[in-house]
């Protein structure tokens, strides 16, 4: 990976982009163009150990690229309410605009509200739980819910306590906020190296993307490289989505699947995860499989996945013939 100073417009966007939620980075790529998809999903998968300078220059890149003042803001709120009232209805979109216009976040708290929970919780799980409370308000509900049950169990109930309490807060004690987070992002963000990036990441944003996301990307891909984009295809195929199959197409699988590759891929799994198996086959044969797991000694980690990868190939092919559906893309993989 390249220098702090170095660092591309597309290995930045890359970094950018794995910083965020899945279903955030998703929508994004949803809108890029195939190329554009093709670059930032090549740079993804190509990424190793992203360490602190280069984690810290993707998001001086996207402060950057805010403090631009190149969009007119003459207008603009009328230009945002049109736009709210066409996708919210004109009442909804009227309680919103009192939000917007009332609610002017500084930068660094904007980009809080762009980052995973796990990202989150180091920048501020040692500051005092009224800061803590103050920041979750600030962000979106499902975000905050799950950076609060990332924190220190001790932890917790005093920041629920004072959200519970909370009243007005000042314009200081947002600007001070503001910058406590700025200074984190700074000292804080990437201390350690992180492992981002990979074919699996990128087949999980593929995979969440809306529309014909996938038909777009991986054509452009392979014509860079088709090893990788064999890659990212195949792990677009998960064994983990099996366990989303309805019944009825999880008999079909079963009817192909090797009894021996069964016991084995199932042996790698938690008691509760077998249960979408077993549920599609009758009740003798179920028993007669749990015994045999049972009975089954120690496996490899690599002979579980052997099999696992052995009844994904079965289930791709089956999904190929139309037979069975597989991935909450519903359409996207028939």
């Amino acid at each position: 990976m390249s220098a702090l100073s170095d660092l591309s417009g597309p290995q930045a966007a890359a970094v950018f982009m794995m910083l965020l939620e899945d279903t955030d980075a998703a929508r994004l790529l949803a809108h890029l163009e195939p190329d554009e998809l093709a670059e930032v999903g090549a740079t993804m998968c190509e990424l190793g150990d992203i360490d602190q300078s280069q984690i810290q220059s993707a998001i001086g890149a996207f402060v950057a690229e805010a403090d631009r003042d190149i969009i007119p803001s003459r207008g603009r709120s009328d230009q945002v309410r049109g736009l709210l009232g066409h996708a919210l209805g004109e009442v909804k979109a009227e309680s919103m605009m009192q939000r917007i216009v009332t609610d002017n976040k500084p930068r660094s708290l904007e980009i809080a509200r762009w980052l995973v929970p796990e990202v989150t919780v180091k920048l501020i799980e040692k500051e005092h739980p009224q800061v803590i409370s103050v920041l979750l308000l600030m962000l979106e509900p499902e975000n905050a819910a799950a950076v609060l049950a990332l924190l220190e169990e001790d932890l917790q109930p005093k920041v629920v306590e004072r959200i519970a309490r909370l009243g007005p807060v000042n314009s200081s004690a947002i600007t001070m906020l503001d910058q406590l987070l700025s200074t984190q992002i700074q000292a804080q963000f990437g201390s350690s190296a992180l492992m981002l990036g990979g074919p699996r990441d990128a087949a999980n944003l593929i995979n969440l993307a809306a529309g014909d996301t996938a038909k777009r990307v991986l054509p452009v891909i392979e014509e860079v490289n088709a090893e990788l984009a064999a890659i990212i295809e195949s792990e677009m195929f998960t064994f983990e989505m099996l366990f989303d199959l309805e019944p009825l197409a999880m008999g079909r699988l079963l009817r192909d699947v090797d009894n021996e590759a069964l016991v084995d891929a199932l042996k790698g799994l938690p008691e509760d995860q077998r249960d979408p198996f077993f549920s599609a086959m009758s009740s003798r044969a179920a028993d007669g499989v749990k015994d045999e797991i049972e009975l089954r000694g120690r496996l490899k980690r690599e002979d579980v996945e052997a099999a696992q990868k052995s009844i994904v190939e079965i289930a791709r092919n089956l999904a190929d013939q139309g037979e069975i559906a597989i991935g909450s893309g519903g359409d996207d993989f028939v």
